[in-house]
């Protein structure tokens, strides 16, 4: 009882942290924290599960994290973890691809790396989200930020998730926002932000 007691205190803590409610406004936070309470959330479509039409077991998806010394940003902490929710969605989406030929050998893993980097001349944060998924067609990756477009099946996906997080990241924190994908090698996800 204890053991689950403390996991539903580590949910309540991780959804309070993600959703940000009791804040406002910008605000200096750790980006760590809100990227490890978003994949917290999604610890269950992490693990390993049969898929109920196909049969079909899809492997457990790794996350490997390898996090630099960040410098604080100034930012709306609930738009950047619903952000990283959109990113992080999709690249489990992109492992659970049916398409996706599977063997054991195969381990499906999304990597996190941080770091700091000079943009302009001026200090920035950059945090890239890679997936060893089945990549985004070229002749289809200048079009994933346009609202309502999307690769999923009808009833699967609006196609917003990637617009809009573009539309935090670029107009509400005057960052960049881009993605490199290669067929057969999955995708990254690469965000940038200033850090004054």
């Amino acid at each position: 009882m204890k053991v689950g007691t403390d996991r539903i205190r580590e949910i309540v803590l991780s959804l309070r942290n993600f959703s940000r409610l009791d804040e406002k406004g910008l605000k200096t936070v750790d980006l760590h924290m809100g990227i490890d309470s978003t994949l917290l959330i999604l610890q269950n479509r992490l693990k390993a599960h049969r898929d109920i039409k196909t049969g079909k077991v899809d492997p457990a998806i790794t996350i490997v994290k390898t996090y630099g010394e960040l410098s604080p940003v100034q930012c709306y902490p609930g738009q950047l973890n619903q952000v990283f929710m959109n990113i992080f969605n999709n690249a489990i989406d992109a492992l659970r691809n049916p398409e996706l030929s599977l063997s054991e050998e195969i381990s499906h893993s999304i990597r996190i790396d941080t770091d700091n980097i000079e943009y302009d001349r001026r200090p920035w944060i950059r945090i890239r989200v890679s997936d060893n998924g089945t990549g985004i067609p070229e002749a289809i990756q200048d079009k994933i930020f346009n609202p309502f477009f999307t690769t999923k099946p009808v009833g699967e996906g609006q196609g917003l998730g990637l617009a809009i997080s573009y539309k935090i990241i670029t107009e509400r924190h005057g960052g960049r926002f881009y993605c490199r994908s290669k067929l057969g090698e999955g995708s990254q996800f690469i965000l940038e932000l200033p850090t004054n």
